[in-house]
This record gives structure tokens, C-alpha cells and sequence, in this order.
């Protein structure tokens, strides 16, 4: 009992990222028994998946209230027939007797079929009564938190897709933040951003739970997320003019889009990967170097449509996006591969540069929406 009342404390009042006892491994096997049992159904994969979080919580609940039952029947069963018996009729005296009387007292004192007849065990059905009552407010109020950080979540991941135009392109972004070089508007729309990721990378800390919630729309993914985060950073720090938009590349929303959805990385890594270091940064093979150069012209032709004044040297300037990418594109690929996703998915202007190029001008938003 004393190890489930201390996990309930870990998980949900403590609230810290790799506190908990024993909730995080069963967390991890339901995951794993998930991924195995999705594999035979292809591509409806991801709706199988969608499905591990809800159970993963519900089988929290259903843990912790088992084992408070069987802590409260190791107790009672010794004493069935003495110190415990049942109102009518003989008692029985088998350990699934000891179990009901246990999981009783932890509803309600004085009801169901048994009733103690010492003073100790008047104090124990008193002491379950309590701890019964706590942890049913303290499990109602965690999944409460739950939804609501999973609500937060969900809505930043929807807010990145609608201002990339339903693309999740950190090119398509930054032109909708500054269309003809004007980010004076669009700055304030990037603070709320890093504002909201900051509050998304505390929920995730305070609840990993929330690291198993799966859906198949892949701009709700924390991957999705934070790899348009980061690559939003490098393209501003590496594809804008210097001169025309110094002060937005050394704005602090700048920093801290960067600094969140890193910090964000860590703690997922950290809590979703066990055991398994961080890739250290390493050069680009050629394969992600050619990829990243087809990208990185890209929005550079998107920016420039946009009226956004790129950089000069376009060579320098490529130099810099893979120097940066280079320090956060190994940690994605590990994470979106951890949760199932594709390639395409995640990071799709990358893999999949057809897309980009099949897009409207920009100037069509001028007449339509």
C-alpha cells in the first residue's frame, strides 16, 4: 500500500518527469504491446496507436486501485474470522474474501459484508476509508489535468498548421508572419508561440503521460511541433537579410522558440527514451546534406515571393541552416521514429519537396484565402 500511495504521490503531486515508481514502466509496456499489435494493420496503424494514451490512463487507475486492494486484503487476511468478520453467517476465510472486505473498506467505512470487531482494525477501515476517498479526488483531478495540458497541446500544434497555411512549412510561416517584409505584426504572433510551447514543454514535464497520447493528425505530434519550431529559427537566422531583419534574428522571441522546443526535445528524450544517449552532433551525409540544400532553396524562393529580402550569399547562408539543423534534426528523427510517425509526416518540405513546389505563388493570397 505504502508503494502505490508513494507512485500516486510521484505521479500526480510531485508531477515530475521520471519520478514515478513504477507508473512509467507500465506506461512503456502497454506502449510497446501497442506498437506490436498495430504492426498487421498498415496503414490505419496510426488509429490503432491513437487508442494507447486513453488506455495507458485508464490502466494507471485500474493499477493503483488494485493494488491498494490487495495491500488492504495482505493485511485482512489473516485476520478474517477474528478480528474482521462478516455480518451474517459464518466467514469466509480465502484470500478473494480477504480481497472484497479490503477493497470495500476503502469505499466506504461500516458498509458491505464485513465489519471489524477490534479497535485496531476500526482504525484500519477508518485509515482505508480516507486513503479511498484522497486518491479517487487526487485520480479525477490528474485526469482532468491530463486533458486539459493534452487541450494546450493540441491547440499550439493546430495554431503552427493554420498560420504555415495548413502546410506545416517553417517557410510558408515565416513569408505568412512577414508577407512584404513586414514582421512588426508577425512578431507578436511568434512570442505567443514560444509563450505556448514554454507552457506545453511544462505540462509535458509535469505529466509524460502525455508523451503516449497519439493522434493520426500529425500536426498535433510534439514532433511535428517542435521540428517546425526549430526550423523556423534556422531559416530566420540563416536565409534573412542581415541587415533589413537584424533585429528580429536577435529578438528574444527568436531565442526562445529555439530554447523551448530544445528543452522540449530533452525532456521527451529523456523520458521516452531511456537508456539510449543523445546523438552527439555529427556532419550531414550527403543524402541529408542534398535534402537540406533542396529545402533550404525552397523557402528561400518562398521567402523572396513573400517580399521577404534572403540573404546575400545564398552559399553562406546554407553553410549556417546546416550547422543549425545539424544540432537538433538527429533528435527528431529518433523521436519521430519512436512514435510511429513517417518521415513525411514530421518533416514533409524535407522529404517530400514535390509538395513545395506544387504550391501557389504567394501572391495568390491577395484574392483568395
Amino acid at each position: 500500500m505504502v508503494i502505490v500511495l508513494l507512485d500516486i504521490f510521484l505521479t500526480v503531486l510531485y508531477a515530475r518527469a521520471g519520478s514515478e515508481l513504477f507508473s512509467t514502466a507500465v506506461s512503456r509496456t502497454i506502449w510497446h504491446v501497442f506498437r506490436l499489435v498495430s504492426r498487421p494493420f498498415g496503414g490505419s496503424r496510426g488509429r490503432v496507436l491513437s487508442f494507447c494514451g486513453p488506455v495507458i490512463l485508464v490502466a494507471l487507475i485500474f493499477v493503483w486501485a488494485a493494488g491498494l486492494a490487495i495491500g488492504s486484503a495482505l493485511i485482512m487476511h489473516p485476520h478474517l474470522g477474528g478480528g474482521i468478520r462478516a455480518n451474517q453467517g459464518s466467514t469466509p476465510t480465502d484470500f478473494i474474501s480477504a480481497m472484497y472486505a479490503g477493497a470495500s473498506s476503502l469505499s466506504f467505512v461500516g458498509s458491505g459484508d464485513f465489519k471489524p470487531q477490534s479497535a485496531p482494525f476500526k482504525v484500519l477501515y477508518m485509515l482505508n476509508s480516507l486513503i479511498g476517498m484522497s486518491v479517487m479526488s487526487l485520480v479525477l483531478t490528474y485526469v482532468m489535468q491530463i486533458y486539459n495540458a493534452l487541450r494546450s497541446r493540441n491547440a499550439l500544434g493546430l495554431a503552427i498548421q493554420t498560420l504555415s497555411n495548413d502546410t506545416g512549412d517553417a517557410a510558408e510561416l515565416i513569408a505568412g508572419l512577414g508577407p512584404q517584409g513586414q514582421f512588426s505584426s508577425g512578431y507578436n504572433n511568434l512570442s505567443t508561440l514560444a509563450s505556448n510551447a514554454g507552457a506545453v514543454k511544462e505540462s509535458h514535464h509535469f505529466y509524460p503521460l502525455l508523451f503516449y497520447f497519439r493522434f493520426t493528425e500529425s500536426y498535433y505530434s510534439v514532433s511535428k511541433t517542435v521540428t517546425v519550431l526549430l526550423d523556423t529559427v534556422s531559416l530566420m537566422k540563416s536565409g534573412i537579410s542581415d541587415d533589413d531583419y537584424r533585429w528580429l534574428k536577435e529578438s528574444a522571441a527568436v531565442a526562445q522558440c529555439w530554447r523551448v522546443a530544445t528543452l522540449l526535445v530533452g525532456t521527451l528524450e529523456e523520458v521516452f527514451l531511456p537508456g539510449h544517449p543523445a546523438p552527439s552532433r555529427s556532419p550531414a551525409d550527403p543524402g541529408d546534406r542534398e535534402r537540406w540544400r533542396t529545402r533550404y532553396m525552397a523557402a528561400l524562393d518562398r521567402m523572396q515571393q513573400a517580399g521577404i529580402k534572403t540573404i546575400a550569399d545564398p552559399i553562406a547562408g546554407f553553410a549556417t541552416y546546416v550547422s543549425l539543423r545539424e544540432r537538433w534534426d538527429g533528435h527528431i528523427v529518433r523521436l519521430r521514429a519512436a512514435m510511429m510517425y513517417e518521415a513525411d509526416e514530421i518533416d514533409a518540405p524535407t522529404h517530400r519537396p514535390e509538395i513545395a513546389r506544387a504550391r501557389p505563388r504567394f501572391e495568390g493570397r491577395l484574392r483568395d484565402v
